[in-house]
């Protein structure tokens, strides 16, 4: 079954709405909460005044810094990033960005609380706040911890000084990318309930376990008295994967009122406390000798954090594997803003990483008089020359001439403003993408039930990815049944634990683990003289046990393969723009897409994936950033009509190719993660594409109209 275009196998519960979300669980009692948040970027409460918040019917609570619990450490101790966060728990009356939770009103009724958080009333001690990127470029420190726990904060082969210094042609650019905060179709959400000193949360997540022992830390609790549940998620593209301040203060108010409390963020709401990706500032260097040949590459990067936790968007590593260059420095730095901390936006590092670096590539290119597909070409790493070690496989040679095949990239002229459609300037661009193929260890159970069909679970998530879909079809593929023999459960924390649904890793972590349950399943069933596949059998051999059902558990980890091979997908992103001379509006008109990222499991939703994550990539080339007021932090578009991103009438013609890639090394299903890839290497085609139809370059996203024409 791994492999077939199956339809989403949750995709009825979802169309009729009886797929549930974390704010739908019905729970008698149900009292509402809602957050009241500060008004300035930078100070001290001097006091808040809640009495006539208090007075409104039906409110049960105001909990402020005056009457919250006091919890161990200060909230902070569960504090591990970057799963986990330092958060706002009303421990202190210090305010630290625009936005930050001050205070939660609980009421019977949602409105009710919506009205009374509205009366709630702070005065301030306020101090100057740091909230301008440009102006705090100065004080960018260097970053010394390891990037995702695991990579050098910076990295240095060969001489680069020397090689940039003897060049014969040289870029040297700066690319930068803006805030851009997370806008899921679902907001964030949260029901706390407890039954004594045990606590259940139906949480939007991306991470069960994490918010587990996350909440039970900070709260003090033991980690097997909290249950968390999450069925479904309506997106959540990295934002969902820490536990954010309204969890832990739902439980804190549930605990308070005695009742279960459920917090639903607004759209508002969404912009500050529960990240972003953050802005980047890219320096880059290029050196090359006149044949082409590039000699030397370096990239500083400075990315935003906010002032009271560390958080790096890690957009150098790229830059150390993808292109066979000798002499390769990468740098990371940090500036401190009076903004929420940032955190994993879809392809966080990589995607705006390969922004700056595709874009001086294509700028290299250009001065070169070099095709752009050539000169990738030429500079083709066979092995990860950071490294040294081999890939576990690759495909990217394979990527670029299917995709520049169906695009028919040979007949573009490369003169800048050559092509036209109509009274329309055409641009042709095109990109590396690539991501890691990363995996965790993960379990998982199978059981016979003694109706014939097998329950196989797993504690992994559900959010638009069709983690039901492929987890059924690996199961029946071990077990040699057809899939509706097959029950896949997720999304409780009873359940075998994964990891984090993050980094392109469930399919790669879960998937083996899945397997080896269910084929462990499948040994006992054959050693027991039944077939799984003999729907008969089955029902017989679990009755002849009084209905007892027959279970087995697998799990899979990483090996040292891990330190043997490099392990990454690869992709070619070529775009198609189309700009008005006059008026400067851009349209993608089209882009083809080749990737390899080892077996696909599913035909139809991975290519729904990588064609979601190339709009994902258009977005941020075209539309999306927070803008921010830059005297006192407050959010200027944090609503859906002003923080601009696609509609359908945005989205182009997306051709979206598979290459067939074998690897038996990534992991024992040889597939890689597809979640993050879709999104990088887009922005960068793009804005090559707008350079290609009308001569400008734009360095800075997203790419407007006004950056067009006043260039």
């Amino acid at each position: 079954m791994i492999g077939e275009p199956i339809s989403r196998i949750d995709g009825f519960a979802k169309v009729t709405g009886a797929a549930r979300y974390s704010a739908e669980w019905p729970t008698d009692r149900m009292a509402y909460a809602v957050m009241v948040q500060s008004t300035i970027a930078r100070g001290t409460i001097a006091s808040i005044d809640a009495a006539a918040a208090s007075a409104i019917p039906g409110v049960l609570l105001v909990m402020t810094a005056d009457n919250a619990p006091k919890l161990p450490q200060q909230g902070l101790a569960a504090f591990s990033p970057p799963a986990g966060r330092a958060l706002s728990l009303l421990q202190t009356r210090e305010i630290r960005y625009n936005g930050e939770p001050i205070a939660v009103v609980v009421a019977e009724q949602f409105e009710q609380a919506t009205q009374a958080a509205l009366l709630v009333r702070a005065t301030y001690r306020e101090q100057p706040p740091e909230i301008d990127m440009q102006a705090a470029l100065p004080r960018a420190v260097p970053y010394t911890q390891k990037l995702l726990g695991q990579f050098e904060p910076s990295s240095h082969r060969g001489d680069v000084a020397s090689a940039l210094a003897s060049a014969d042609v040289t870029v040297d650019e700066t690319y930068s990318t803006p805030l851009e905060s997370h806008n899921a179709m679902e907001p964030h959400a949260t029901i706390a309930e407890w039954n004594g000193d045990e606590l259940t949360l139906y949480d939007a997540t991306q991470y069960l376990y994490g918010v587990k022992r996350f909440v039970a830390r900070t709260l003090g609790l033991p980690a097997e008295r909290v249950r968390v549940i999450s069925k479904f998620v309506g997106g959540a593209f990295g934002s969902k994967g820490s536990t954010w301040s309204h969890v832990v203060l739902a439980a804190m108010a549930a605990r308070q009122v005695g009742r279960p409390v459920k917090i639903v963020l607004t759209r508002r709401q969404m912009f500050g406390p529960v990240g972003a990706r953050p802005y980047t500032v890219q320096h880059l260097s290029l050196g090359a000798r006149r044949d082409g040949t590039i000699t030397a590459i370096r990239q500083d990067v400075v990315s935003s954090t906010s002032t009271f936790e560390d958080w790096v968007e890690s957009s150098t590593l790229q830059t150390r594997m993808l292109y066979d260059v000798p002499n390769v420095e990468t740098i990371q730095r940090l500036v401190r803003l009076n903004l929420g901390t940032p955190t994993f936006n879809r392809g966080p590092g990589e995607s705006s990483g390969t922004f700056g670096l595709e874009s001086a590539i294509d700028e290299f290119a250009v001065r070169l008089r070099i095709d752009p597909l050539e000169l990738r070409l030429r500079h083709y790493a066979d092995k990860d020359p950071e490294t040294g070690h081999p890939w576990s496989s690759k495909s990217l040679r394979t990527c670029y001439t299917r995709a520049a095949d169906q695009f028919d990239w040979l007949h573009r002229n490369p003169e800048p403003r050559s092509m036209r459609e109509g009274d329309r300037l055409v641009g042709l661009g095109m990109a590396t993408a690539t991501y890691p193929a990363k995996r965790q260890r993960a379990s998982a159970v199978a059981r016979l039930r003694s109706d014939g069909l097998f329950q196989v679970q797993a504690a992994t998530h559900e959010f638009g990815t069709g983690t039901y879909t492929v987890m059924t079809q690996i199961a029946a593929d071990a077990l040699g049944v057809p899939i509706d023999r097959v029950q896949f459960d997720l999304g409780d924390s009873r359940m075998p634990e994964t990891p984090i649904s993050a980094g392109s890793m469930t399919a790669a972590s879960t998937g083996p683990a899945v397997s080896a349950a269910a084929r462990a399943l499948r040994e006992q069933l054959l050693s027991l003289g039944v077939d799984p596949a003999d729907l008969d059998r089955c029902r017989a051999v679990v009755s002849d046990r009084g209905g007892e059902p027959i279970s087995a558990d697998g799990s899979a980890r990483p090996g040292p393969e891990e330190q043997q091979y490099s392990m990454h997908s690869f992709g070619a992103v070529f775009a198609k723009v189309l700009v008005d001379p006059d008026l400067g509006t851009i349209r993608v008109g089209r882009i083809v897409a080749a990737y390899g990222a080892g077996r696909i499991l599913n035909e139809k939703t991975a290519r729904s994936q990588l064609a979601g994550g190339i709009i994902y990539g258009v977005s941020m080339a075209l539309f999306e950033h927070s803008a921010i007021d830059p005297r006192n932090g407050r959010y200027l578009n944090a609503d859906l009509s002003e923080y601009l991103v696609p509609v359908n009438a945005d989205v182009p013609e997306i051709d979206v190719l598979l290459v067939d890639e074998q690897d038996d090394f990534v992991n024992p299903l040889g597939v890689k993660g597809i979640g993050e890839i879709g999104t990088t290497g887009v922005a960068a085609a793009v804005a090559n594409a707008v350079y290609h139809a009308t001569g400008v370059r734009v360095r800075d996203l997203p790419i407007t109209v006004e950056k067009v024409l006043l260039r």
